[in-house]
């Protein structure tokens, strides 16, 4: 025990837990600088403003960035930005993140996407105009015809041309409705003249 505790006061051992002591913080400061060298940290890019941008540019800018890119889904056409135009980017633009990250992006679709008109002959105006609002259609304008029915639609239009419950038009359509202004038509009077 005694050799021990003198051999911790030597002049040999102080010399070697120096040299270990060193060997220790090189060690630290070599497995440091592997680490920032490998992981590129405090190297940021700044992520491009990819908005309106057709999907090639993005791909030319994102790949110039060094950044890598996944195009999701298409979300409901949006007028506002050219068709097959970034809509939507994750991260956003102004973002700092490292080089080869990847970017998420949502592209406009070609246009709206169709939806069906609803049943809407022999129902009232006012229901039928609701009715085509919840499916994302809307009314241009009425047209009044001689029917019994005030104010029921006896037929669609789109376009100038007829069309049925179930055909499938680009949401945001306009549609024109025929109603009935609640006379008799003049070939059902002359019918039932004729029959008496």
């Amino acid at each position: 025990m005694k050799d021990f505790l003198s051999f911790l006061k030597s002049k040999t051992f102080l010399i070697q837990l120096a040299i270990a002591a060193i060997l220790i913080v090189l060690l630290v400061f070599l497995t440091l600088g592997w680490l920032k060298s490998t992981t590129n940290h405090g190297e940021f890019v700044e992520v491009p403003d990819f908005s309106k941008m057709s999907v090639m540019e993005m791909r030319k800018t994102a790949e110039d960035t060094g950044l890598r890119y996944e195009v999701l889904d298409s979300t409901d056409y949006n007028p506002e930005y050219p068709r097959f135009s970034i809509l939507e980017q994750n991260p956003p633009a102004g973002s700092k993140v490292k080089q080869d990250r990847k970017i998420y992006f949502t592209v406009n679709p070609s246009g709206y996407k169709k939806v069906s008109v609803p049943q809407i002959i022999q129902v009232t105006r006012r229901n039928a105009s609701s009715m085509l609002r919840a499916v994302g259609l809307d009314v241009e304008r009425v047209t009044y015809v001689d029917e019994i029915g005030k104010d029921m639609v006896y037929r669609i239009k789109y376009k100038g041309k007829d069309i049925s419950p179930g055909e499938r038009l680009p949401k945001t359509s306009k549609v024109e409705l025929i109603c009935g202004n609640g006379t008799v038509p003049q070939e059902a009077i002359i019918k039932s003249e004729s029959s008496q």
